[in-house]
């Protein structure tokens, strides 16, 4: 394709443009196109696909979804982009069948000989064009695996394409700027949030405290030996609300820890992306935590960054024994149950709901924990339907949320159904602990006109806790 052409698009269609005329959102445009990325598109994919087969594991999962090859379209009853859009190319079958009809046709020896025999040439440019926007406008929430009878994972299939076309220079601007080797002041790729301007108020945030509540709370930064090495997901923001009520936690239950200035911020998006970008940082966040000699990491309020550290951390971190890792959430939660977390009862009178990131509910990972915080603190709780493992996305998952082109799609189509939830349950406040679902859930309520604050689970716990 002609990259003029792709120039062309210069107008991302609105959500409501896609659910009246069924014109898409044409990607990648909006994506950070590197040098060359336009050239040999095809070939270049195929030996990218070859190499990342040869050093993974990604072929055992393949060899397992081409082979039952469900078509049934049952997912589409839990995609809730195709509930909004009806489009047959939203449905999570037919987004993997893209992909497992390339590695069939060129990594199966009955493909080869096939294609040869039919003259059939094969993986195409139009067919990476379809890939890019089919994997970009999927928010990688694994909710139409619930359904799938034969257990297929669209998620690691859809991560899977996206990893492909990052090899090839195809990747988001926001991805893009994550490099192997991120400048010293950044904290991945997070230009947003060098180490001087969080140090810069840090300050500000502790005095802050004190006016409110009389409590010096500390932000120790490079504290060797302490308990925890606290990594916090600042996104775009600073987020000041939510990095307060985790250092009130940490301060009322008197344990030791840190933010490290080498890297402080759990920011980074290859679990979206590249298994490349994941691993780095998670090499970056193993560095940090034997510098400092601490004992446990904990995960600021980041879906992503959570599951991220938690699931590969131990295998990516290097030799030797890993230290563990929890949540904050899973955190906080210990440290009331077992007492050492006093809060008072009924500090919130607004009513509040709960949104579940996908990253920490849909494999039933950490769901009741921030329920039984915000019931202990709030007079007026309300759930969402569905909720829990069966979460609608905030529809800006896996990533999307970062891609500023495709916002109107985002609010109009992608959190569609979770627009409609959060106005039914009539909330103040939506609780979201993960900084990406916090973003998407503030721009959906601006765009449908909803008047929900969307916070931290920690922002409300700060003005509960009963400092000793």
């Amino acid at each position: 394709m002609d990259p003029l052409k792709l120039e062309q698009r210069s107008k991302v269609p609105t959500g409501q443009e896609v659910l009246e005329t069924g014109q898409r959102p044409h990607l990648p445009l909006g994506f950070g196109l590197q040098e060359g990325a336009m050239e040999n598109r095809p070939r270049r994919f195929l030996q990218a696909f070859a190499a990342i087969l040869k050093h993974s594991n990604y072929r055992l999962a393949l060899e397992q979804y081409m082979r039952v090859n469900a078509r049934c379209g049952r997912c589409n009853v839990k995609c809730q982009i195709f509930q909004a859009t009806g489009e047959a190319c939203d449905l999570p079958c037919h987004r993997s069948e893209l992909l497992l009809s390339v590695y069939r046709r060129h990594f199966t020896v009955s493909g080869v000989l096939r294609g040869r025999l039919l003259g059939d040439p094969g993986l195409q440019d139009d067919t990476i064009d379809k890939m890019a926007e089919a994997y970009y406008t999927c928010t990688l929430c694994r909710r139409c695996q619930l359904e799938c009878p034969m257990g297929i994972d669209h998620g690691l299939i859809t991560h899977l394409g996206r990893y492909i076309l990052s090899e090839i220079g195809i990747v988001p601007r926001v991805s893009a700027a994550q490099t192997p080797e991120p400048s010293p002041d950044s904290t991945g790729g997070a230009e947003a949030n060098p180490v001087p301007a969080l140090l810069d108020n840090l300050p500000l945030l502790r005095e802050e405290i004190k006016n409110a509540t009389g409590v010096d709370v500390e932000f120790p930064v490079d504290r060797t030996g302490a308990e925890y090495l606290f990594f916090p997901d600042l996104s775009d923001d600073l987020e000041a609300d939510t990095l307060m009520g985790s250092a009130a936690v940490f301060r009322a239950t008197g344990d030791t820890w840190t933010l490290g200035a080498g890297f402080y911020d759990g920011l980074h998006y290859g679990l979206f992306y590249s298994d490349q970008i994941l691993e780095h940082a998670l090499q970056r966040m193993r560095g940090e935590a034997d510098r400092l000699q601490v004992k446990t990491i904990v995960i600021g309020e980041s879906g992503y960054a959570a599951r991220s550290a938690k699931s590969f951390y131990p295998g990516c971190a290097g030799e030797g024994p890993a230290q563990p890792v929890v949540s904050l959430v899973e955190y906080t939660h210990r440290a009331w149950k077992s007492g050492r977390l006093k809060l008072r009862a009924n500090a919130i009178s607004e009513r509040v709901t709960y949104h579940d990131p996908c990253n920490f509910a849909r494999d039933g990972w950490i769901v009741e924990e921030p329920r039984e915080l915000l019931q202990a603190i709030c007079s007026d709780y309300v759930e969402m339907t569905p909720n829990r493992r069966d979460n609608f996305c905030c529809g800006g998952g896996g990533g999307t949320v970062s891609i500023g082109e495709l916002r109107s799609y985002r609010t109009s189509v992608g959190g569609k159904a979770k627009a409609g939830q959060i106005r039914a349950t009539g909330a103040k406040y939506c609780v979201a602990p993960c900084a990406n679902c916090k973003k998407q859930l503030r721009e959906l309520m601006e765009d449908q006109g909803i008047d929900c604050q969307i916070v931290g689970l920690h922002d409300l716990l700060y003005k509960a806790i009963v400092f000793e």
